[in-house]
């Protein structure tokens, strides 16, 4: 079959890859499944080309040569990694060509009400693969060797990788029949708004989610589950859509979890060379998530190979390495990223004991190529000292074979609380810039948050830093000098102010709405009162495309203060601006 997705002929609806030009609108056909899948490929060998899309779905779906190219690479684990059996892994590759799909409102809704780290992505797609390598006679080369691969903007690793463990090894015996009812099965399910608890059936089985919401506390699971009761068979319940097992990913760098911590809080570049592309995602994924709450907003590739197209654009030693954590398997990359400040070598698991043998501190100098030992070879000193009681809370649970997901839960409240005190003062020294609520009267334009002055926020530590929260001694100072160069600062600081413009232009409505508009229109011009209604009107759209933090009451004022001034203005002048 055609591994490209052009032209073709219409299909009824209930078909598999039923072409829709454009958008898909609310109600189109593959609408519900595009609000969590572009798109399903399988990549296949051959013996001619190497590793070749045999199928996309939705056909109509249209990924550009590079992508395709990129898909296809990055769906076999490399000849170093010797997987044999089922494997499963992930990449995320940069969008090319521009946005093909615009957003729709739903979209919009899903991303305002999901925590910054959950958001859907805008120029990145997700791939979540099922590879299969088992050997067969009666192929040419002696081996069966084919990837499932789910396509997202979505960020939901636990949640795909499940689907994937029922969906691929049926698709593998019973091949297009069994994905085409899938896709329509996906096809019905309700769209992941966060903060709702989901029933999702697939194959016979109902898996249950919970998609998180950005009021969810951090630290605390997912609701109760409900509806059981009314289920058969019983749903499948997963704890998380997004989160893996975090102890289990940094059983060989526990000793070094804090210095990861805070290199990838800075941004710093950082290569993470496995023994498999599973190893290599899983980690990757892992050090990225490691930040919660706050937004990782470097780039990362959790599985990355010589094939791909960004392949000179990292490697160049013409400017400074990006910011960027790079999952690979091939030693080759070794001596390719020899400049690259940071480099965390992994083996497979192994036990010293009842112990995670765990990897050295090492010097760039250290490094040799291909065989290089496991290390994390950097230069870099932490700012902050090592929190040895949590080192001997996690290494005691191991000997006393404390299971996997409460030594989980102690390594990410840790990571959390350091977050969170990282973060806290500069909430707090934001949230001083912002006009006080007094200040904002409603016929004047409201006053402008107050800029963030580096030198105040340091100065401000000293009564109101993060040794309030946190018992840590170090470098703090340093550590925040160093965060206001990075990615992860401006993008943080770009999303705060964006939120507090944004609850100073309700705040400004709320105020409008609460005066009384009749003593205001007193001695105005038709220009003022024409350009009242066209300001309330912008933010009105605003506020419903749940961009402005309004209340409903304040809203339904607002509309009515609209009637009340185009009602006082001459015939001609209410006909331009209500037209019938």
């Amino acid at each position: 079959m055609d591994a490209g997705s052009g032209a073709g002929p219409h299909r009824a609806r209930g078909r598999l890859g039923a072409p829709c030009s454009g958008a898909r609108a609310p109600g189109a056909p593959w609408a519900r499944f595009s609000a969590w899948l572009e798109c399903v490929c399988v990549v296949t060998f051959d013996l001619e080309l190497g590793q070749a899309l045999e199928l996309v779905y939705p056909s109509d779906f249209r990924l550009t040569d590079k992508e395709k190219s990129s898909i296809c690479y990055l769906s076999f684990p490399d000849s170093h990694s010797g997987c044999l059996g089922d494997t499963q892994f992930s990449f995320r590759i940069r969008q090319c060509g521009g946005q093909r799909r615009p957003w729709h409102t739903d979209d919009r809704h899903c991303d305002s009400g999901a925590p910054a780290s959950l958001q859907r992505e805008r120029a990145h797609y997700f791939g979540y693969v099922y590879f299969r390598q088992v050997k067969d006679s009666s192929a040419r080369r002696g081996y069966f060797q084919k990837s499932l691969v789910l396509v997202s903007r979505l960020p939901f690793v636990r949640l795909f990788q499940a689907l994937l463990s029922l969906v691929a090894p049926e698709y593998f015996d019973k091949l297009t029949p069994c994905l085409e009812a899938v896709c329509n099965e996906i096809d019905q399910w309700p769209a992941p708004v966060p903060g709702q608890t989901l029933n999702l059936p697939v194959m016979g089985v109902v898996l249950q989610v919970h998609i998180p919401s950005r009021v969810d506390k951090p630290e605390s699971g997912p609701p109760a589950q409900r509806g059981h009761e009314n289920l058969l068979p019983a749903p499948v319940v997963l704890s998380s859509v997004h989160e893996l097992d975090l102890f289990r990913c940094f059983q060989p760098v526990l000793a070094h979890v804090q210095m990861l911590w805070e290199l990838v809080l800075l941004g710093e570049p950082l290569v993470v060379l496995a023994p498999s592309p599973a190893v290599s995602s899983e980690m990757v994924l892992a050090l990225t998530s490691c930040l919660q709450p706050l937004k990782f907003c470097c780039d990362y590739r959790p599985y990355f190979t010589v094939h791909d197209s960004e392949f000179k654009e990292f490697t160049t030693r013409t400017q400074a390495p990006p910011n960027v954590v790079l999952g690979v398997t091939n030693p080759f990359f070794i001596k390719t990223l020899q400049h690259w400040p940071h480099i965390l070598r992994v083996g497979e698991p192994r036990m010293l004991g009842d112990l995670p043998k765990q990897v050295k501190l090492k010097k760039p100098s250290r490094l040799k190529t291909l065989d290089t030992k496991p290390g994390l070879y950097t230069a870099y000193t932490a700012h902050l000292h090592r929190d040895k009681a949590l080192l001997r809370r996690l290494f005691k649970g191991l000997q006393k074979k404390r299971p996997s997901d409460v030594q989980t839960a102690l390594l990410r409240r840790h990571l959390l609380e350091l977050t969170q005190s990282f973060i806290f003062p500069l909430e707090h020294y934001m949230a001083s810039l912002m006009p006080l609520q007094k200040s904002i009267t409603p016929w004047k334009t409201p006053p402008q948050i107050r800029p963030f002055r580096q030198d105040d926020f340091l100065r401000s530590l000293e009564h109101a830093g993060p040794q309030l929260t946190c018992v840590l001694k170090g470098d703090w100072l340093g550590l925040y000098r160093r965060f206001f160069k990075s990615p992860h600062f401006d993008g943080w600081y770009r999303q705060r102010r964006k939120e507090m413009a944004q609850k100073l232009e309700a705040l400004h409505l709320e105020a409008i709405c609460e005066a009384n508009i009749e003593v205001w229109m007193k001695g105005k011009s038709e220009v003022e009162v024409v350009d009242l209604v066209l300001k309330l009107r912008e933010r009105l759209v605003r506020a419903q495309g749940h961009q402005l933090p309004v209340k409903e009451a304040t809203l339904k004022q607002a509309r009515l203060y609209i009637e009340t001034v185009i009602s006082s203005l001459p015939k001609d002048l209410q006909v331009i601006l209500c037209p019938p």
